[in-house]
């Protein structure tokens, strides 16, 4: 009898190793050469990859320039997230960035780690910030350097970017419009829409550039491609300032609103109405069967499905109501369709008028208001509410791997997404992040992420606001 029978041939390892987890495989590459070999093969580390986050950067595993294997991408994205989720001191970077002479009135990423696919191996993150002082600056946050500054010009109100073309663009007080370049900060086109100006929303059609502007005079004017030029003007909130403006995933659709008047409805109007307009057709519009508009987003799961937070006339008090928008076209006309899909009273436990509403890629919606933030299905079931603030939340930011809140006592608090075998998708509170010194700052008043770094701007009892960038490293 042999006493010694053959090794399982490699592809038997390879489908038995196919059931471990990452720390028994990692135990059993260590047991001899062959089962050395076979647990580094690369299709088990991708196969890990991709059930655990969907969609990794294949492009950087792919790049001539970089040799990472998918082991290596697994244990170093795991490393990271643990980091961010464990929020410990060392674990991460905080950079004050200074320079801002008023109030910050908003940020955004330009250059960032997105989190549906990250690049691990160079994790540089541009931040724009806008300012009443008039200047727009560039934040590299990882090293805290200003990168440029644009010249100074009437007091900032609105700012947004476009990373895939690396432009930021801005409103200031007079209703001017500017695009700057991220690189350079060099100035681009202008125009000038005559008032201030609610909110501003840029979207791309066919690789067409589209720039869409909700004034204070309740007109919705939208701009196409690199010199702003004026495409389409439509009055829809009958002079109310327009603060609520989205374009939904398949970018058919634009809902317009405010959220200044309590009984005037929000509106949808068929975004080709505005890019493309017809001389002989008034623009597709239609008002949605609620009234007031407090918040709103598309969720981003599917084409054109809208969460609106209105006034609920029958218990007076808040609702939130989710409706479905298609058009239907015959041979003579075009009709806009809203269908309900589900209506549920909020119980919310504040006094508080400001409403913050953002969309989660798992089809659940994030709700701040007052110190409170829930998280409801689409159905209406309440998933999780945490109090964990002593004051209001001001700002927040989703994405498909944490919930970061920004709040008036000056500290962010960090949640994680995870799943649970038994409840389904949860939520879970980790750690806070704090702003400084109360005797220097009031208070957060907006936060912005990418995967691996958190920006937020502290209002200065001196009013010059300052950025906090708190940065994670793999």
């Amino acid at each position: 009898m042999d006493l010694h029978p053959p090794p399982l041939i490699r592809d038997c390892l390879i489908h038995i190793f196919a059931f471990l987890t990452e720390e028994d495989l990692i135990t059993a590459s260590s047991v001899c050469q062959d089962w050395n070999e076979a647990a580094e093969t690369p299709w088990l580390w991708r196969k890990m990859c991709l059930q655990r986050w969907s969609f990794c950067n294949l492009a950087v595993l792919g790049s001539e320039h970089v040799n990472h294997s998918w082991k290596r991408y697994f244990l170093q994205r795991c490393h990271l997230e643990m980091k961010m989720t464990a929020g410990r001191s060392g674990g991460y970077t905080c950079k004050s960035l200074r320079g801002h002479a008023g109030r910050v009135v908003g940020l955004v990423y330009l250059q960032g780690n997105s989190a549906q696919s990250p690049d691990l191996w160079n994790s540089r993150a541009t931040v724009c910030s806008a300012s009443t002082d008039g200047t727009v600056r560039a934040w590299d946050i990882q090293n805290g350097e200003l990168l440029w500054c644009s010249p100074v010009q009437s007091p900032l109100t609105a700012i947004i970017g476009d990373e895939r073309r690396e432009v930021v663009i801005t409103a200031d007080s007079t209703g001017l419009i500017k695009t700057w370049q991220g690189e350079s900060g060099q100035e681009g086109a202008s125009f000038a829409t005559g008032s201030p100006l609610g909110s501003l929303l840029q979207y791309n059609i066919n690789n067409n550039w589209f720039l869409t502007v909700g004034t204070s005079q309740g007109s919705v004017c939208t701009l196409a491609d690199s010199a702003l030029t004026k495409k389409s003007s439509v009055m829809v909130c009958d002079s109310f300032k327009v603060n609520t403006l989205l374009v939904s995933r398949d970018k058919k659709w634009i809902t317009a609103g405010t959220k200044d008047k309590d009984d005037l409805s929000p509106k949808v109007i068929y975004t080709e109405s505005l890019t493309s307009p017809s001389e002989d057709e008034d623009p597709l519009c239609q008002s949605l069967p609620v009234t007031g508009c407090q918040a709103a987003v598309f969720i981003p799961t599917q084409p054109a499905r809208l969460a609106l937070i209105h006034h609920n006339v029958l218990h007076n008090n808040k609702a939130l109501t989710v409706f479905d928008v298609s058009i239907k076209k015959t041979k003579y006309k075009s009709e806009i369709q809203v269908q309900q899909v589900e209506s549920f009273p909020l119980t919310l436990n504040t006094r508080s008028s400001q409403v913050l509403l953002e969309a989660a890629d798992s089809n659940c919606l994030v709700l701040a208001a007052g110190q409170e933030l829930y998280v409801y299905s689409l159905k209406g079931a309440l998933i999780a509410n945490f109090k964990e603030h002593t004051m209001s939340i001001s700002s927040i930011s989703v994405d498909s791997f944490r919930v970061v809140t920004a709040s008036q006592d000056l500290s962010l608090r960090v949640l994680t997404w995870g799943k649970d075998r038994d409840h389904g998708l949860t939520l879970e509170s980790q750690y806070h992040l704090l702003g400084g010194s109360h005797t220097m700052s009031r208070r957060f008043t907006h936060v912005a992420c990418d995967y691996s770094s958190i920006t937020a701007s502290a209002e200065g009892k001196d009013g010059k606001d300052v950025l906090k960038a708190y940065s994670f490293t793999s």
